[in-house]
């Protein structure tokens, strides 16, 4: 069961009311010391996150990230898809392996990713979410443990905006894991996030891959929530045509990640609510 307050592993990472030109030059130092652990050239898994304008964002998911621990060998890699903000000057600063994607969508970023990635299970990120300790062998297990088993995603619960607290958010999560676990008969592919999931590298580079049939924009775009072919259904849609895709259920899985989307709808109890409203009006699909 999410927390009802905000973890203090998730605090660490927050940097709370500060940007990245406000860190001081230690703890700038820090992040990038940790990160050399991500840096491996011959890597077991790759981690991969897409960024368009995560000036405010990406320092806090790569801090989480570079505290990982884990006996596996890992790249990290960010691919700035046309940012025009500081994202870039952040991740040179860092020392973070980068490539920039001219084509603007995230599934060209992802797609991108997967084609530079060379570990043998890759993991995907996103650049407002915070990872915790244990994440990258628990996402990792299933795949390498189960030969049927070619992808998974894992749970998650959302950053309060500001200095409200977790209780909205906590009901619209009990929610969430609800539908889920619904749509884990027939529908699988609709609760796998690109925030929050993982394959094996080469299954995913020859089932199709991240490409769309329409261009997904970003997150932090309001307006952006829309029903399309997004990027993380279309890749679980074709690893299932290879194998299984397993929902990791271990509390020191789950991610926590921003609630600016949810903010769309005015409010976490609008938002829950809408969403309540959607969930029942489809119902009958998980029958």
């Amino acid at each position: 069961m999410p927390a009802l307050s905000v973890p203090k592993w998730v605090r660490s990472h927050l940097y709370e009311n500060r940007k990245f030109n406000n860190l001081s030059i230690s703890e700038i130092a820090s992040i990038k010391k940790r990160l050399e652990n991500c840096r491996n050239v011959q890597p077991d898994v790759s981690i991969v996150i897409p960024a368009w304008n995560e000036e405010d964002s990406i320092f806090r998911t790569l801090s989480s990230l570079a505290s990982t621990t884990t006996n596996l060998k890992v790249e990290l890699i960010v691919i700035n898809n046309n940012s025009r903000d500081s994202t870039q000057e952040i991740l040179d600063k860092l020392g973070v392996i980068n490539y920039f994607e001219p084509d603007q969508g995230i599934h060209y970023a992802r797609q991108m990713g997967l084609e530079k990635a060379r570990g043998t299970y890759l993991l995907c990120a996103d650049a407002d979410t915070l990872y915790p300790e244990k994440w990258i062998d628990l996402m990792v297990a299933p795949m390498a443990q189960k030969k049927d088993v070619v992808g998974v995603h894992g749970r998650y619960s959302f950053i309060p905006p500001g200095n409200d607290g977790r209780l909205g958010l906590w009901f619209y999560e009990l929610l969430t894991a609800g539908v889920v676990r619904l749509r884990q008969r027939k529908r699988q592919y609709l609760s796998v996030y690109g925030f929050n999931m993982g394959l094996i590298t080469k299954i995913g580079l020859e089932t199709g891959g991240f490409k769309t049939i329409t261009n997904r924009q970003y997150g932090n775009m309001v307006g952006s929530d829309f029903v399309n072919d997004s990027e993380d259904g279309r890749m679980a849609r074709n690893l299932l045509t290879r194998g299984k895709i397993e929902l990791v259920t271990h509390p020191q899985a789950r991610v926590f990640t921003s609630s600016r989307r949810l903010m769309d709808d005015g409010s976490i109890w609008k938002a829950f609510l809408n969403r309540v409203k959607y969930q029942l009006s489809i119902a009958k699909e998980f029958a």
